[in-house]
């Protein structure tokens, strides 16, 4: 069993504006976030520093347990909010993930407390299966305000998903691409009809 996060946070401060808002192909990026992750399960939890954020049915709003700490606060909050054994985390600036990715990453999940792909040896943490039993390293790790998600991978069983495993259902890694700047933005708007 698994429960779908989607972290809208980040200031967008080098794209100029608040990510979760940005359209792409006429849809917010956090609705579009939103709506691929709806066949994992009925509900999607969007963690968000605050309650007003217009969402689709089937999605509900976390607000952070600790404000200001970055993803691995924010993955905290949604695992703290969930009540089964996983869930998928993704930031809501990832327009093009490929569900056969996430499905298989899923799947990996039993025994590990972390299920995480790896791109040119960088792991991704904001598209990876987190156990709910990482909650206690991660509240320590905050407490400390020790914020880096790779630091919190050395404590923890970690399945790591490599290259040639992803390359399997995203040989494009378009999965990983996220928007950032004005540029990532456009680019995004000429991959979108080829996604």
């Amino acid at each position: 069993m698994l429960t779908s996060i989607v972290l809208a946070g980040g200031k967008g401060r080098r794209l100029g504006r608040d990510k979760a808002t940005v359209l792409l192909g006429g849809e917010s990026l956090l609705h579009r976030a939103i709506n691929r992750l709806s066949p994992f399960g009925p509900v999607v939890v969007v963690v968000a520093a605050k309650q007003t954020l217009d969402l689709p049915p089937g999605a509900e709003t976390v607000i952070d347990v600790y404000p200001g700490k970055g993803p691995l606060g924010g993955v905290y909050s949604g695992l703290k909010a969930i009540t089964t054994p996983y869930a998928l985390a993704v930031g809501c600036d990832m327009p093009f993930l490929n569900l056969d990715l996430l499905r298989y990453l899923a799947n990996q999940a039993p025994g590990y407390d972390v299920v995480m792909p790896k791109l040119s040896g960088r792991p991704e943490p904001l598209h990876a299966v987190y156990s709910r039993d990482c909650l206690p390293v991660m509240e320590a790790l905050i407490e400390q305000d020790k914020l880096s998600l790779h630091g919190l991978l050395s404590q923890l069983r970690v399945r790591y998903v490599e290259e040639q495993d992803i390359d399997t259902f995203d040989p494009r890694h378009w999965s990983f691409f996220n928007i950032n700047t004005p540029d990532d933005l456009v680019k995004a708007r000429l991959m979108l009809p080829q996604a």
